[in-house]
């Protein structure tokens, strides 16, 4: 069996963190952005990681592309801007690694972030353009293959790559969009070309090293090689985080020597690397129909790491609602990087640990707390010079004191809303028993007058019946605060 081609992939990305100073009060009317969306351990983080990680894994990388070792860098925007402030040795390394022959620059959204699942692309399309000048910028290079965030795809995010110009997509290789078919071959979605993640053979690498419980510890260069060559198929896209190369997996693990040894075990093997550009033009062998996102992440393999539980939807929620303002200032992009909703996952077992291992903080509720005082301010501060004070006021984000907490009889937390927005979303779906328990309180009245400041519709909800009249009389109140507030 002749080989397949193997293209190696890596993921190079940092967020910003929040300022944790921020964690239990909203930031002072006086301080600047910068001083509560930029955490000061941000420059700890960076240099950190490229001294353990981005220097000694791209000196091993440069070597092994001057012997003809082919792979392809994806850098996210936020990743630049701190190499330019705190480590200019690691981003120099990444620029030779950049422009040198064998290696090939993958677009993907500047700031790492979710923008690919807000319902209007206007967003998406702004941030890889952004991303794409950044990469002609600093490296010189425009890339012709997009990774989205943390591989995040779905049919949407296809047609808009293909409209911005793009050759090819790389998505994960999930068995529930490929319905039994191999992922080692070029498939299409929406007319352009698609690249599948190879799970398994990936995480080998990123998840399975250094673990002395797998069957298959310790794995060397070699043995890898052969079980590359052994796959059948056109093509195997192994894809990583780049971090598993020294902070993940620590140095004492061997992974450097793993990393060393393994051009010249699949040359042995007689592997030949390709670049994602290149095998983007191998004629694709069916279509992948995906209504639904996947991703490379969890157990689940789909956006249940950033949505699946009430504080990232609200989260979510909150930020839908910045977007939509149109703010002239870039900040709120950062409030869109992924890393924020992957730290409010509150998932189990072996797919939690890897969330509390990313996480910061203490804790989801303290990440999920730092983010909704951020954004409350933010949405404050950008509204307060528009015409209509009293939409920027009743449209606003709460902080978490504030929000309102739906409960059932018993007491028990279902659901909480941070803005009047969020709030007539919930509305239409909490259970019966739930909205009667706060109808017959008049709950929903107290908070719409005290907190958002909304006398009359609080009015219009004591009158309020049934679900029907109540969602109609919010609704109407929020779209109409909406139109005077843009």
């Amino acid at each position: 069996m002749t080989p397949p081609n193997v293209c190696f992939g890596f993921e190079i990305h940092q967020p910003f963190r929040l300022n944790e100073a921020i964690r239990s009060s909203m930031p002072g009317q006086k301080e600047s952005m910068e001083s509560w969306f930029f955490s000061p351990s941000n420059r700890d983080y960076c240099v950190r990681i490229a001294e353990q990680c981005y220097i000694p894994a791209t000196e091993i990388l440069l070597e092994s592309m001057d012997r003809d070792f082919r792979c392809a860098l994806s850098l996210s925007g936020t990743l630049v801007e701190q190499l330019e402030r705190w480590s200019p040795d690691a981003l120099d390394l990444f620029s030779q690694a950049a422009s040198h022959r064998n290696a090939e620059i993958l677009g993907q959204t500047y700031y790492h972030s979710l923008a690919g699942l807000l319902d209007d692309h206007e967003e998406f399309a702004a941030q890889i353009r952004q991303h794409r000048q950044l990469m002609e910028d600093v490296f010189c290079e425009t890339p012709s293959v997009f990774e989205n965030t943390e591989l995040i795809f779905d049919g949407r995010i296809a047609r808009t790559a293909g409209d911005l110009g793009f050759d090819a997509v790389y998505t994960e290789g999930a068995d529930r969009v490929l319905g039994g078919r191999s992922p080692n071959h070029v498939y299409s979605t929406g007319g352009i070309p698609t690249l599948l993640r190879h799970t398994r053979l990936s995480d080998d690498i990123a998840f399975r090293f250094s673990d002395r419980t797998w069957d298959s510890w310790p794995i060397d260069a070699s043995t890898y090689a052969r079980w590359l060559a052994a796959t059948p198929g056109d093509c195997v896209h192994v894809f990583i985080d780049y971090e598993s190369f020294g902070e993940h997996h620590w140095k004492e693990t061997g992974i450097f020597n793993f990393l060393e040894h393994l051009p010249l075990a699949c040359e042995e093997q007689g592997i030949r690397t390709a670049l994602p550009g290149e095998i983007a033009r191998l004629a694709p062998v069916g279509d992948l129909d995906v209504d639904h996102p996947v991703s490379w992440a969890d157990q689940e393999k789909d956006v249940s790491a950033w949505l699946g539980n009430q504080m990232q939807k609200s989260a979510f929620r909150a930020i839908q609602d910045i977007v939509a303002l149109r703010p002239h200032d870039p900040f709120y992009r950062y409030l869109l990087t992924s890393d924020h909703f992957y730290y409010f996952s509150t998932k189990n077992g072996s797919c939690g640990y890897v969330h509390e291992y990313f996480n910061p903080l203490d804790s989801a509720d303290d990440a999920f707390s730092i983010y909704m005082n951020v954004a409350a301010e933010y949405f404050r501060r950008s509204t307060a010079l528009r015409k209509s004070r009293v939409a920027a006021r009743s449209l606003r984000i709460v902080p978490p004191e504030h929000a309102f907490h739906f409960r059932d009889a018993e007491g028990h937390r279902v659901m909480s809303a941070y803005s009047l927005a969020e709030f007539a979303d919930a509305l239409v779906w909490v259970p019966s028993g739930v909205l009667r328990h706060h109808c017959e309180r008049g709950d929903f009245s107290r908070w719409v007058e005290d907190v958002l400041g909304e006398p009359r519709l609080a009015e219009q909800i004591a009158d309020c019946t049934n679900r029907e009249a109540l969602c109609k009389v919010v609704n109407a109140r929020r779209d109409a605060l909406w139109k005077r507030l843009k």
